[in-house]
């Protein structure tokens, strides 16, 4: 994740802090800190909150590191069980006729 899309994620998590401020206590944190919702400075935050949300979208279709390398993390995905030693069948006879 380069800088660019660090900032972009900072400010849509700040976007969705004022969103769940106003659905939950209907206060809009953004508007009451640069002087309402027609201020100049808010509608720039705003802007730059919607922008940065436009920055992450390509983040939603990259694909993960785990499908990069083909393997997901914690799992040992390399299963090699054809080469284990086998009893003969023949021993297990043996035992039950003795």
């Amino acid at each position: 994740m380069n800088t660019i899309q660090r900032i972009a994620l900072t400010l849509i998590i700040i976007g969705g802090i004022n969103w769940g401020l106003i659905g939950l206590f209907q206060f809009d944190l953004v508007a009451s800190l640069f002087g309402g919702q027609d201020a100049a400075l808010s509608r720039v935050i705003y802007t730059l909150v919607g922008i940065g949300a436009l920055c992450c979208l390509p983040l939603l279709f990259a694909p993960d590191d785990e499908e990069i390398r083909g393997t997901e993390r914690g799992r040992n995905l390399a299963y090699s069980t054809e080469f284990a030693e086998e009893n003969d069948p023949s021993e297990f006879n043996n035992d039950k006729e003795n």
